[in-house]
This record gives C-alpha cells, structure tokens and sequence, in this order.
C-alpha cells in the first residue's frame, strides 16, 4: 500500500500527516493491495478524488476476481526479434500473472507456435489458438515472413495483439556516451501487416513541451560530478484525456522517443485513439540528430504545436487477412494450413512506443524497478495500469473493464460559502 501526504488546515494553521488509502483484499491465504486513492500528476486534488471513487468499484472487483480465478487465460509475451528482455520487463510480467498464466513464446515459423490441432468429425484436424492474448513489446529485428503468417493467422483465429513497437531506433546509452546520436528507421518489417489492419507507424519522433526532465551534467566540484535537470523534449508525458475505460483516469504516462500513428480506411474495422501528445509538441522525420545541447537554449514555442497527435489507438472488428492473395492457392485451400481470409469479432491495440513497459534499474545497485516509476524524479506514472488494462480490455470475456468507463460527478459544497456562513 503506497503512502499519501495529507495537509490538514485548521484556524491556528496546518498539520501534516502520512495516510494509508488503500485496502487489503484476502481470500484463501492470499492477499492482493487495493489502492483506494489513484495518483494523477498535474490534476486538480478534487478531480483526483473524483476519479478515484469512480475507479472504487472497478478496482475491488478486479482484485477479487484476480484471487478467485481457477484457471487463468494464456497471454504470450513474444521473444526472438531483438523485443525487450525478460528482466527489462520483469514488473510487467509480474502483474499480469495476477491474472494470466504468462509465458515467453520464441517463434520458430511452425504453426503449432501459436496454435493447437485438435481432432474433429471430419477428416482433418482444426487449429486453435494456444494463447488468449500475444503481446509484441519493442523488437529491434525484422520478422521473417513465416512468423508474421503464424501472427496473422493466430488474429484471424480471434486472437488479440497489443503491439508495443518502436518506428524509430534511438538510445539514450549512446548519449551517455557522446552527447549527439541519430535517429533512425527501425525496420521490422511489419508495416505492411499493420497497414492492412488500419493503421501506420509514422517513422518520426515527438517532441513535446510536456515532456520528462533528465539529469544532465553541467559541471563538477572536487571529484562529484554536478548534475542540473532539464526538460528532455523526446520523452513526451502523456496525459490521458479520453473517457474510453483502458485509460480512463489514469495517471500520466511516461515515454521514451515515441512516434506518431495514422489510421487507414479499412471496412469493418473501428478506431479510437487512446493517448495523443500535448498541444504543444511537434514531429521530427528521421533519420535524425538527437543531441543534449537542445535542452540548454529555450525552445521557440511557435514550432511546437502541431498537437495534440495520436500515439495508440485501439482497433476492433473483423480485419482482413494481410495474406490475402499472396500464398498459392494450393497452401490457402489445403485444409492442414486451416487459413482464414478474415478474422472473427476481435481487437487489437497498437502503441508506438516499445519502451511504455520497460522499468527502469536503479542507476547503483542495478535491480529492476516498478514499472512506471521514474528513480530520478521519484515520481510513479500510470504505465503500469495502462499496460494491466491494455491486456485485460483485449482478453476481459465478463465485461469488468466496461465498469472503468462509468461516469461519476461529487456534488461537492463550496467551501469558501461554508467558511463564511457556517453557522
């Protein structure tokens, strides 16, 4: 249970006090924390409080079920294309076991990757997908045109993707080193499959006036380097402002050199953004000099604002196979293959930003940190939940996170009339 400072005003002046809103949920020797009280950078103390109750119910209902769930759906998190490493994604992976039985899956090119065969009336046997949801978080190598069929296929079969991709390749390790690295396209060879979905990855990076500070040296006394924080435009802070229930009063969301995305008409399928930049914030084409020496001069607000601009977006519907038309017709009708030209009801979600799951590791000792928490601002942004309901929308059959999306107004008094006339 996460502490809160409370101030406390009274007529001979004010108290400061620790207080723990949050509650424990048991069932059967387990235990699962609540919080009752939600963190929001950059929000109102009354809005806070008002999204908090909102997320009441949602909250206990959630933790209960996660105790009283048997049998646990299967999500894939997906390795062998350079994505993110077990340990950079080890809190990830450690809240979605609340819920899901979660496993590394390294695609191989064979179909019973993703899917299962199981006997039927007829004389061949159907496939079924082994997994509920596959999660595709940062790879840096290209897909081989096998894999990308088993992806395919597996979505046509109902299957659900978050994918978490990174257009651009940059590194903060490489400024560490030198203060200037490029910017460059990060081939996955993906584009087209998403592109048949309905959206593209623009290859730029944002930069946003809202964005995260980074320490930077600036000078040294005796043998201790001096270090001063700066705004690092390419490391935009997202505020969610959509009433949809994945993000719904969320706290603020931290990126690392995110891209922007477009949609592209494709029938049947439906489209809602989910995070967009601030209005103040601009997109760079790639590929690109990233250098420090941008954060020492003012910007010229005049070039930001270009916002606000898209950077996930949700898609539901029945997609289209991206391989129509492009295996032999003797592959596409052989019953063994069990290919589908369109998918059944299903969803996906699509963030431009692989990192939006990476904990950081703590700069001394090197142990992994929560997901979402920054260890130089001390702040805890909201990537966490935002990752928890990403997954939990794609594979909830009950319906629990439709309750995230429920609207609640407090009445409150107004308080400077109460302090005048209180008697």
């Amino acid at each position: 249970l996460q502490p809160t400072d409370l101030r406390v005003n009274k007529k001979g002046g004010s108290s400061q006090i620790i207080i723990f809103p949050g509650a424990m949920v048991s069932y059967r020797g387990q235990q699962v924390p609540v919080q009752l009280l939600m963190a929001q950078l950059q929000e109102d103390p009354d809005k806070v409080l008002n999204n908090s109750i909102q997320s009441l119910e949602y909250n206990l209902a959630s933790a209960i079920r996660n105790l009283t769930t048997v049998i646990k759906p299967r999500v894939a998190i997906i390795d062998g294309q350079g994505e993110l490493s077990p340990m950079a994604t080890i809190d990830f992976q450690q809240a979605l076991s609340g819920f899901y039985n979660v496993e590394r899956v390294t695609l191989n090119g064979k179909i019973t990757d993703l899917a299962l065969r199981i006997k039927t009336d007829s004389s061949h046997d159907a496939l079924i997908n082994k997994f509920r949801a596959i999660i595709i978080a940062g790879p840096t190598r290209p897909f081989n045109e096998r894999d990308k069929f088993l992806i395919d296929q597996f979505i046509m079969r109902g299957g659900k993707v978050l994918w978490l991709i990174d257009p651009v390749f940059a590194s903060m390790d490489s400024l560490q080193k030198a203060n200037v690295t490029m910017g460059i396209p990060n081939d996955i060879n993906l584009e087209d499959m998403l592109f048949n979905y309905g959206v593209r990855a623009n290859v730029n990076l944002v930069q946003d006036l809202n964005a995260l500070p980074i320490p930077v040296k600036t000078g040294q006394v005796g043998n201790q380097p001096q270090f001063d924080y700066f705004k690092w435009y390419f490391f935009p802070v997202l505020l969610p402002t959509i009433p949809h229930p994945i993000v719904n009063g969320l706290n603020a969301i931290r990126t690392e050199f995110i891209s922007t995305l477009d949609t592209v008409n494709t029938p049947g399928v439906t489209k809602t953004f989910l995070l967009q930049t601030s209005p103040y914030a601009r997109t760079v084409n790639v590929p690109a000099m990233i250098d420090l020496e941008i954060m020492k001069n003012p910007p010229n607000e005049r070039l930001f604002s270009k916002g606000p601009m898209p950077v996930a977006v949700l898609l539901e519907g029945v997609f289209p196979s991206a391989f129509n038309f492009r295996i032999p017709p003797e592959l596409a009708n052989n019953p063994a293959m069990g290919f589908r030209q369109k998918s059944k009801q299903t969803k996906m979600i699509v963030i431009a930003d692989g990192d939006i799951v990476k904990n950081q590791f703590h700069f001394s000792k090197g142990y992994p940190l929560p997901l979402g928490y920054n260890q130089y601002t001390r702040q805890t942004f909201g990537n966490k939940d935002l990752a928890l309901n990403a997954v939990n929308y794609l594979c909830d059959d009950s319906g629990l996170i439709s309750v995230r999306s429920r609207e609640l107004k407090l009445r409150l008094l107004d308080s400077t009339r109460v302090t005048k006339q209180k008697l």
